[in-house]
This record gives structure tokens, C-alpha cells and sequence, in this order.
């Protein structure tokens, strides 16, 4: 707690240096509606004036309709490095942080988007741990109720990196995009549940590489015939998820032929320590040598002071750890109630928890034929979780005494390289279509059945 503090303080002191300059910033953005609202010698201009001064003659479902799009074109990540801004949303931002408008948009936050109304499920949540409900309960209560939370945590993190510069904001998403899920798996490895561990982490690639990534070939193939997209990213991700599978499949041999525990935990903490390795050269690739590609020169505006974000912040990850330690204590019985095995849970129901608005954000953005940025969702949050989740995991439960291994099923594997084999040949040519799609849908909800009927082994 004292680390995380610490880091804490630390984000909030490199923020202040960019603080001397936000009074010529505020003039800058001041200076630039001034000539937006007089100007109109730009396309970009003439639309945007033509929405504001439309605005107060739309109907409500119109204004609801326009907020939403500007919301989507707002801040969405690519492997842990934001893409520009919109300048709508961008001119609308509040300058200043009086108490209004960092209320507003608290409340912006918090209940901006559908999945806010899950917030209910919190009390039911708390209720069902400590009057002691059924298993059943208290898992579907406190899985519901941490679906809208993660959508919170995403939220605050994106303001905390907005007050910071392009590297530290890099490096702050790349640490708190996946945020619920090193929570579920930390509270899951400190309860020894560690084959829930394993199967959290494997499906929530499986649920970004083919489900996520089918969808938005299918929703967008839909609207549009061809769906093209740059394979210069998607060729990096795929190769980088390839190294992954060549540590997933270095412990299986001496566990099998020379059952020795010791010579497997070795070689999986190696293979965590290079793909941690390997995950840090690939931050300096985007966020430094070569960061033009990324076209991540503007950088957002934040819209509530520091100190708001890093306290949500705080909080909301609190509240996620406290969940999610009720729901891990809940797996044993729950499975034992219903029937269902552990790899199931970990392999599909979990990863929906971390991963639910992100992934309609990629299927949103796809229909609008913005292939490269849902790719960049779809396929970069894969390669965050292999470079950076799977081996940090390994790496603490080294620490704590926690025998986790990237020593899988030899069936588990096997699915996980044909699935990238199958990714990679969908990609290779630039272009996809619905049918595209509707295979990498298909591979999914077969590899979901095989995980259904899978026997459940200790080791």
C-alpha cells in the first residue's frame, strides 16, 4: 500500500511540471474558439458550427445521439498509448476547475454511460457476502457489480494520463489498462485458486483475438463491403503474441516427461522476466522512438483537477479489490452448485467483467469503418495481457510464496496457437468482411464448448 501511494505522488509531482504552462494553454484553446466560432473557411469548422448553433433546435434524441458520437470519437487506446482527441470534444472541455463543472463531469463519469445503471447491483453485492447468501448469489451480484466499476476505472485512469506527459500517460495506461484484471488474479492467486488464475488470463486473449476482433469484422462488414486496415500494428501485435505462445509452450515438455516442479516454476519466471522485457522495449517503440506512427501528437485536456482523478482512482480500485475478493471466495461452492468447471469461468465468464465496454467500444468504432483503431483495441489489449499481465502475475506469486506457472494444458495450448495461426492468416492481406468475422465468432464459440466439457486437473 505504501508503494502504490508513493506512485501515486509521484504521477501527482510530474503533472505539476506541466502546470507553468497551463495558463497560456487555456489562452491557446481560448484564442482557438474565438476563430472557430468567426471563422468558416474550413470543412472541419463548417461542421462543427454547424452542430453547436443546430443544437438548440434538435430534439432531445438528437442531442443524446450527437453526445454519444462525440463520446466515441473521444479517447480510445491503443496498447496503452491514446489517440488523438477530437477536436469537438476537445473545444468543449472545461478550462478551468471550479466546482460546477468538475461536479458534472464527475457525474459524467460515473453515470455517462448505460452500463452505469449496474451501479445498483453494489448494495445487493455487499448484502449477499455478509448476510451470508447462496454462492450463486454472490457471484452473479458482485460480477454485476463490477462491470460498471471497470468502466469507472478506465475513466479516471484516461484523466490522470491527460495531466501528465506523453511518456508517464503511456506508461499509466499501460499499468492501469488492465487493471481488473491483475485485481481478480492477485485476489484469486492470494486464495490458491490458481488454475482460475491461468484460465483468466488465456481467456481474456481468446475473448480479444476472437471474439472482439469477429465482431467488428462482422457489425462493420455489415455497413460496408470491404473493411480495410494498416498491417503495419497488426503484424507487430500478432508477432509479439507469437513469442508469447513460445513461453506458454517452454514448461509443458519437463512437466510432462520429467515432472519436476522446480525446473518448470524456473523456466516460467525466465520466460515472465523476457516478456516483461520484451514489453518494455515495445513502450519505448510507441511512446519514443518511434511514437509518430502511433499519430499521437495532441495531447487530451483533462476535464477534473489531479487530485479528483488519482482520489477516484483509488477508490474505484478499492472497491474492484473488495468485490472481487468476495467473488473468488464464491468460485468453490458456486461451482459445486452449479455445475460449471473453473477453467469455464475463467476462460469466458471473467474476462466479460474487465473487458465488457471496451469491447463494444471496438464494435462501435468498427461499424464506422475505424478498422485500424478497433484492431488497435481488439488485438493491443491481447498483447498487453500476454507482455505485461501474464508474466507480472508469475512474477508475484513468485514473490508471495504462489507456485504460478505458465505450464497450461497441452489441449489449452494447442487452441491458442491454432487461434493465432488463424488470426494471423485472417490479417495477413489488409481487408476483411463479414464472413471474416463470422469464422473468428465461429472459432470461439468452439473453443467456449471444448472449455465447457474440459475436466478440471490440479497440478
Amino acid at each position: 500500500l505504501q508503494h502504490i501511494c508513493c506512485f501515486f505522488v509521484l504521477i501527482y509531482h510530474l503533472s505539476r511540471k506541466d502546470r507553468t504552462t497551463s495558463s497560456s494553454c487555456i489562452h491557446e484553446m481560448q484564442s482557438y474558439q474565438s476563430v472557430h466560432t468567426q471563422s468558416d473557411n474550413g470543412s472541419e469548422n463548417r461542421r462543427l458550427k454547424f452542430h453547436e448553433n443546430t443544437r438548440d433546435t434538435q430534439t432531445e434524441p438528437d442531442v443524446r445521439k450527437l453526445d454519444r458520437r462525440k463520446e466515441m470519437l473521444g479517447s480510445t487506446r491503443i496498447s496503452g498509448v491514446s489517440t488523438k482527441i477530437s477536436r469537438l470534444d476537445r473545444i468543449e472541455r472545461v478550462s478551468g476547475y471550479d466546482e460546477g463543472p468538475v461536479l458534472h463531469q464527475l457525474k459524467d463519469i460515473i453515470f455517462g454511460r448505460w452500463i452505469s445503471y449496474f451501479l445498483v447491483f453494489i448494495p445487493f453485492a455487499w448484502g449477499s457476502h455478509h448476510f451470508t447468501w447462496s454462492a450463486s448469489y454472490i457471484f452473479w451480484l458482485n460480477f454485476l457489480a463490477m462491470c460498471p466499476l471497470a468502466s469507472i476505472l478506465g475513466e479516471f485512469t484516461e484523466e490522470v494520463a491527460a495531466h501528465t506527459n506523453q511518456v508517464v500517460g503511456g506508461l499509466i495506461n499501460a499499468t492501469f489498462g488492465n487493471a481488473v484484471e491483475l485485481v481478480v488474479a492477485i485476489n484469486a492467486l492470494n486464495a490458491g485458486e490458481i488454475r482460475v488464475v491461468q484460465s483468466s488470463m488465456l481467456g481474456s486473449i481468446f475473448s480479444n483475438l476472437l471474439l472482439v476482433l469477429g465482431c467488428c469484422f462482422f457489425c462493420g462488414g455489415l455497413k460496408k463491403e470491404e473493411l480495410r486496415f494498416n498491417t503495419t500494428m497488426s503484424s507487430a501485435n500478432i508477432s509479439l503474441l507469437a513469442l508469447s505462445s513460445v513461453a506458454f509452450l517452454l514448461p509443458t515438455p519437463y512437466a510432462k516427461y520429467y515432472e519436476v516442479d522446480e525446473d518448470v516454476n524456473n523456466i516460467s519466471r525466465a520466460a515472465a522476466i523476457f516478456l516483461i522485457i520484451t514489453y518494455a522495449q515495445l513502450l519505448i517503440f510507441q511512446l519514443k522512438t518511434h511514437s509518430h506512427i502511433m499519430g499521437d501528437e495532441d495531447g487530451e485536456k483533462a476535464s477534473i483537477p489531479m487530485y479528483v482523478a488519482l482520489t477516484g482512482l483509488v477508490i474505484v480500485t478499492a472497491a474492484i479489490a473488495v468485490l472481487s475478493d468476495w467473488l473468488v471466495d464464491s468460485i468453490d461452492e458456486f461451482t459445486a452448485e452449479s455445475g460449471i468447471n473453473k477453467t469455464f469461468i475463467g476462460m469466458i465468464i471473467l474476462p466479460v467483467v474487465g473487458n465488457a465496454v471496451e469491447h463494444m467500444t471496438a464494435v462501435s468504432v468498427a461499424m464506422k469503418d475505424k478498422m485500424d483503431l478497433a484492431m488497435g483495441v481488439a488485438v493491443g489489449s491481447a498483447t498487453q495481457i500476454c507482455l505485461f499481465v501474464v508474466p507480472f502475475v508469475v512474477i508475484y506469486g513468485w514473490i508471495f510464496g504462489q507456485n504460478m506457472t505458465l505450464h497450461y494444458p497441452s489441449f489449452e495450448i494447442f487452441l491458442y496457437v491454432l487461434s493465432l495461426w488463424i488470426v494471423s492468416l485472417s490479417l495477413s492481406n489488409g481487408h476483411g468482411n463479414w464472413l471474416l468475422g463470422s469464422l473468428l465468432i465461429s472459432t470461439y464459440l468452439m473453443v467456449a464448448l471444448g472449455f465447457w466439457y474440459e475436466e478440471v486437473i490440479d497440478f
